[in-house]
C-alpha cells in the first residue's frame, strides 16, 4: 500500500519481503550413509523394468519378503488350492448327477453310485477338498470307483498339496534361520578411533560376539567408500577401495572368542595416509567393516556389516580394556565395549611424521617417541594417564555401546 502511494519505493518493499522470508538458520547438511550401523545397505533400486527376473527364482523372492507378506501368501496358497479343487469336485458331482440324488446311495435300490459319497453341495465339496489335501479323513465323505476322473483329481490334489507344503514350510524355515539373524549378536563399536599403536598410527575399531557358540573361520574386511574422479573426468560416486588389515588379522581368520580390536596401519600406500584430525569433520568418506564366517551350530555362512562416517572417527582415542581375570577365568565386560579414553597425540599427521622420520634417517613409520632430550616431557604427558589406568578411573568417552 505504501508503494502504491509513492511513500516507499517498490523495489525496497520487495527487498523487505525477501529478507523476511529468508530462513535465519541454515539446516545442517546430513551425510548420506552407504551402509547403516545395523548393516543394512542404504541403496534404493528404482526403474527396474525387467520385473520378471524375480519370478524366475520364486523361492528366494518368497524368502526375501516381509513376514506379513509371507504369511499372507502362505494362507492364500492353501485357501486358493482348496477352493480350486472344491470347484472341480463340485463339477464332477454335477456332471455325474450326484447333486440331484437324495441320500448317499450305495448302488442298491436302483440308485446310481455317486463319485463321492455325501457330496450334495459346494460346501460339502469344499469340506471334501480340505479333507483330501490335508489328509484329515473324518470318514463322512469318500471317493468311490464309479468315476475315473475323480481318482485322477484325487491324485493331482495330493501332489499339489505336497508341493505347496514343501515350498511354504521350506520358506518359513529359511526365514526363521536366515544368516542375518545370527549377525544380530555380532556387535561393533559405535565409534572408530585413530591413535598410535606400537609406534605407528592406526585406525581401529572393535568387534565382538555375544554368543558362546563361535563363528568358524571369521574374517574381517575394510573398505573405504568415497566419491572420486578419474583422470578423464569420470565421477565415481561410490568408489570402493580395499583397506588392508594389520597382522595378525590379515592373511587368515580371527579367533572371535572375545572382543577384538581390528587395526589398520596408516602407512604409505594406505587410502587414509593423508588423513589428519582436521579432516574428520571436513571430508565426506565412509569406512565399511564386513565380518564373515560360518555359524558353528548351523553351518550357515553369515555376514555382519557396519560403517563409520568421518565424524564417527575419534582422533587421539583408544579403546578401554574389557577383558579381565576373575575366579580363574577371563571375564568380558560389555558395558565398556565402546568406551574410549584419550591418549597423547603429536601435532603431525601420518604423512608429515613420515617425512620428518625420513629426514632424521629413521624408519618410515609414525614415530610417537620424541628424541631423548624430550624424554622428561613425554613422561609428564603419559604419567597421569598411567595412574588413571592403574586406579581404573580412566576418562571414558560419553558414547558407549551396550548390547
Amino acid at each position: 500500500m505504501l508503494a502504491r502511494k509513492g511513500l516507499v519505493p517498490e523495489e525496497y518493499v520487495l527487498r523487505l519481503v525477501e529478507d523476511v522470508s529468508r530462513p535465519r538458520y541454515r539446516a545442517r547438511e546430513r551425510k548420506v550413509r552407504f551402509v547403516a550401523k545395523n548393516g543394512a545397505c542404504n541403496v534404493a533400486h528404482t526403474n527396474i523394468r525387467e520385473q520378471g527376473r524375480f519370478l524366475q527364482d520364486v523361492f528366494t523372492t518368497l524368502v526375501d519378503l516381509k513376514w506379513r507378506h509371507t504369511l499372507l501368501i502362505f494362507t492364500m496358497s492353501f485357501l486358493c488350492s482348496w477352493l480350486l479343487f472344491a470347484m472341480i469336485w463340485w463339477l464332477i458331482a454335477f456332471a455325474h448327477g450326484d447333486l440331484h440324488q437324495p441320500g448317499t446311495g450305495t448302488g442298491g435300490g436302483g440308485r446310481a453310485v455317486p463319485c463321492v459319497t455325501s457330496l450334495h453341495s459346494f460346501t460339502s465339496a469344499f469340506l471334501f477338498s480340505v479333507e483330501v489335501q490335508v489328509t484329515i479323513g473324518f470318514g463322512g465323505r469318500m471317493i468311490t470307483e464309479e468315476c475315473p476322473a475323480a481318482i485322477t483329481v484325487l491324485l493331482a490334489q495330493n501332489i499339489v498339496g505336497l508341493v505347496i507344503n514343501a515350498i511354504m514350510l521350506g520358506c518359513i524355515f529359511m526365514k526363521t534361520s536366515q544368516a542375518h539373524r545370527r549377525a544380530e549378536t555380532l556387535i561393533f563399536s559405535r565409534h572408530a578411533v585413530v591413535s598410535p599403536r606400537n609406534g605407528r598410527l592406526c585406525f581401529m575399531c572393535r568387534v565382538g560376539d555375544l554368543r558362546k557358540s563361535m563363528i568358524i573361520g571369521a574374517t574381517v574386511r575394510l573398505q573405504l567408500v568415497r566419491q572420486t574422479a578419474t583422470a578423464e573426468g569420470e565421477v565415481l560416486p561410490l568408489d570402493q577401495i580395499d583397506v588392508e588389515m594389520d597382522s595378525p588379522v590379515s592373511g587368515g581368520g580371527i579367533f572371535l572368542v572375545a572382543p577384538l580390536i581390528i587395526a589398520h596401519v596408516i602407512a604409505p600406500g594406505s587410502p587414509l595416509y593423508p588423513l589428519r584430525a582436521a579432516d574428520l569433520h571436513g571430508r565426506h568418506f565412509e569406512i565399511v567393516v564386513i565380518l564373515e564366517g560360518v555359524v558353528e551350530t548351523t553351518g550357515i555362512t553369515t555376514q555382519a556389516r557396519t560403517s563409520y562416517l568421518s565424524d564417527e572417527i575419534l582422533w587421539g582415542h583408544r579403546f578401554v580394556a574389557v577383558v579381565s581375570q576373575e575366579d580363574g577365568r577371563y571375564s568380558v565386560d560389555y558395558s565398556k565395549f565402546g568406551n574410549t579414553v584419550r591418549v597423547p597425540m603429536p601435532d603431525l599427521d601420518a604423512e608429515q611424521a613420515q617425512v620428518q622420520a625420513q629426514a632424521r634417517g629413521h624408519a618410515a613409520t609414525f614415530d610417537i617417541f620424541p628424541p631423548p632430550e624430550h624424554t622428561t616431557r613425554r613422561r609428564n604427558l603419559t604419567e597421569p594417564h598411567r595412574l588413571h589406568s592403574e586406579t581404573g578411573d580412566e576418562e571414558e568417552q560419553g558414547s558407549s555401546d551396550r548390547p
